[in-house]
């Protein structure tokens, strides 16, 4: 598979078997029979109306069951959509916040519904395993891991970006639950005191009354996060650390001890139509008072310059006076289109939602929207560059992948004509190159680049840092990752990745470390079974390996591990049935990892062949090419040299 469908779809949340309620149509009952049994196989407790005991009171015994449940999960299809009864079970779910929707045969939801990301099963074959089932799990146990937390500890949900990093501009809040004390812990070991110039951004609370409009108060809270990074006086604590807080459940002294900062900058947003009250209050964390607060009454035409004004005074009276280039800093929006902006917003919501294709062909359509808007937003070509090569990446035919990378690549050159020092129009050029066209060498200086500009963006320090390892600069994507993690210090995905650097440069121990540390914030973290079975293997612990990769919950790096192991323990007939199945299920998605298994196999031609058929079908795991241990054994081979040559990578 594709080095850019490291991008987890699959990862479950904190195990603990949340109540599923099913609210569907009677007409769709063999197809809901079935998913029952999948969602009770994955160990989840189900209700469904076929449980009603014969006399129990109907209304009573559902409107029971419904409070109980964790999670609501509803099952629109034509039948449902006209049902009264789905509709006030779905009410019921969403008025609440426990609200999973999927679409059983492609029918959208009704009205006072659509706002809500929904799952298609509509080609769902009855697998336990499908890929519309790992995403609907994902979904319960996330939203379940969020009540649980709400319940009964102080420390709020967490929401973290999909399993390996999106290569573009957002940081997205995916579906992981994480237990975030461990990361609070790992933080302070790190970083002591928090430094004097260091604020945490919280995600304004939404008081619309309509939780459709999210999308626009955590934007409202990410484009201030941004304004105060690229002001150049603040280290400013990441979007996934920060939105831990986002149910404010915690004190604010407490918050910003585990973020490491001195500062929080709290609000909330009233948006109704295009009338806006937006409150902004600077807290000082040592004492929780308030050292600046103001309200804003506006139209939603001034919202520009509203998120200017807070950027400013949160800078001067931090600073004690703002210098004229941080003020044009902060005061620059990208657009002044509102339009534009509101499509930007939403789009950015979708690709953040990472649920499906779909979600990400929206994003894509609404990135459009706001070029549409105004065709010099530099922001939105760059937002539309990463959606289309995650599309590209992941759910493109092998005819099609070239056109989509193409279009990717056009749409970040125009990011960066228009804006030459935006960070993430660098990074979207940067990674059309190396992911869409694994050319390591022409991306290089803009990766370079966007390091350069983006340093107080996490997010582009964790990509950097990437690039740099796979091109053999190790000392530089340890350094872009440590600094990394003190941006953004709750976030396992950084540790995981830090992980993943130290196996590249050889550092056996260490990497088991971080990576041991990243599965102590979350167990459940796709990935980081599969490398520490990956640093097993190099270290020739291949029984503790086996047992590393079977806990690997995505299926692919487990198959290939499990592959890898057992023909090391001289299991030879088990390691090619379980080749077997890894090509049988993921075919030419994975010719990366066939390569890899072939590889440890000592099948030189043959990983060299697979290798060559990547090439061609531009599969993005070649960029690992220069790095990967399990390569090494190619590393004398002149074609595997010539290849890493054409690529632009440095042999490792």
């Amino acid at each position: 598979m594709s080095e850019a469908a490291d991008i987890d779809r699959t990862a479950p949340g904190p195990a603990g078997g949340p109540t599923v309620f099913v609210s569907y149509a009677r007409a769709d009952q063999p197809r809901v029979e079935r998913l029952v049994a999948a969602l009770a196989q994955a160990g989840c407790g189900v209700w469904w109306d076929a449980l009603i005991e014969a006399g129990a009171a109907f209304a009573q015994s559902i409107e029971a069951a419904l409070d109980r449940a964790d999670v609501i999960v509803v099952a629109w299809s034509a039948a449902s959509v006209a049902s009264d009864w789905v509709r006030d079970e779905a009410a019921h779910g969403r008025d609440r916040g426990r609200f999973v929707p999927i679409s059983l045969d492609g029918t959208a939801p009704p009205l006072g519904f659509r706002q809500y990301q929904v799952i298609d099963f509509a080609r769902w074959d009855g697998a336990a395993d499908a890929a519309e089932m790992r995403r609907l799990l994902a979904a319960i146990r996330a939203d379940a891991a969020r009540r649980s937390r709400a319940r009964t500890t102080p420390a709020p949900a967490l929401a973290v970006r999909r399993g390996w990093p999106r290569r573009g501009v957002m940081a997205g809040a995916g579906a992981l639950g994480l237990a975030a004390v461990a990361g609070g812990l790992a933080w302070h070991r790190r970083a002591g005191a928090a430094a004097g110039n260091s604020i945490g951004v919280l995600p304004f609370a939404n008081l619309s009354g309509d939780a459709g409009q999210d999308w626009f108060s955590d934007g409202l809270s990410e484009e201030l996060r941004a304004r105060l990074g690229q002001a150049g006086q603040f280290r400013v604590a990441a979007q996934v650390s920060s939105n831990q807080f986002r149910n404010h459940a915690t004190d604010a002294v407490t918050a910003a001890a585990r973020l490491g900062v001195a500062y929080l900058l709290d609000g909330s947003v009233r948006r109704a139509g295009n009338a806006l009250r937006i409150t902004a209050e600077l807290i000082e964390a040592q004492s929780g008072l308030s050292k600046w607060s103001q309200d804003y009454d506006s139209q939603l035409t001034d919202i520009f310059a509203v998120q200017g004004d807070i950027a400013a005074m949160v800078v001067q009276a931090i600073a004690g006076q703002i210098s004229p280039a941080a003020q044009a800093m902060v005061r620059n929006a990208g657009t002044n289109n509102v339009d534009a902006y509101d499509a930007f917003l939403k789009g950015r919501a979708s690709y953040e939602a990472d649920i499906d294709e779909g979600s990400d062909r929206k994003a894509v359509a609404l990135f459009e929207a706001a070029i549409a808007a105004d065709p010099h937003y530099a922001e939105a070509w760059a937002a539309r560059a990463s959606a289309l090569l995650d599309i590209g990446a992941n759910y493109s035919k092998a005819g099609e992948v070239r056109d989509v990378y193409a279009a990717a690549l056009a749409s970040a050159q125009r990011a960066v004509a228009l804006a030459p020092r935006l960070a993430v129009a660098q990074l979207a050029m940067a990674d059309a190159l190396f992911t869409g066209q694994v050319d390591a060498r022409a991306a290089r200086p803009w990766y370079d680049r966007a390091r350069a500009l983006g340093g107080h963006d996490a997010d582009i320090l964790e990509l950097f840092a990437f690039f740099a390892s796979k091109t053999g600069r190790n000392a530089d994507a340890l350094d872009a990752i440590e600094r990394a993690i003190v941006l953004d210090p709750l976030n396992p995905l950084m540790l995981r990745a830090k992980g993943r650097f130290l196996y590249a440069a050889r550092r056996w121990d260490a990497a088991l470390q971080a990576l041991r540390e990243a599965l102590g914030m979350s167990a459940q973290l796709s990935g980081a079974h599969a490398y520490i079975g990956n640093v097993l293997v190099m270290q020739g612990q291949a029984e503790a390996a086996r047992a590393a990769y079977a806990l690997e919950p995505r299926g692919d790096l487990r198959l290939t591990g499990l592959a890898i192991a057992l023909a090391r323990l001289g299991r030879q007939g088990e390691a090619q049935a379980t080749f077997a199945q890894l090509v049988s299920k993921y075919g030419d998605f994975v010719l990366y990892q066939q390569a890899q298994v072939h590889a440890q196999w000592g099948q030189a031609d043959l990983a060299i062949a697979a290798l060559q058929r990547a090439r061609v079908a531009l599969d993005s795991g070649l960029t690992l090419m220069g790095s990967d241990p399990l390569l090494d054994s190619l590393r004398g081979d002149p074609r595997f040299v010539g290849l890493l040559a054409a690529l632009g990578l440095k042999p490792g």
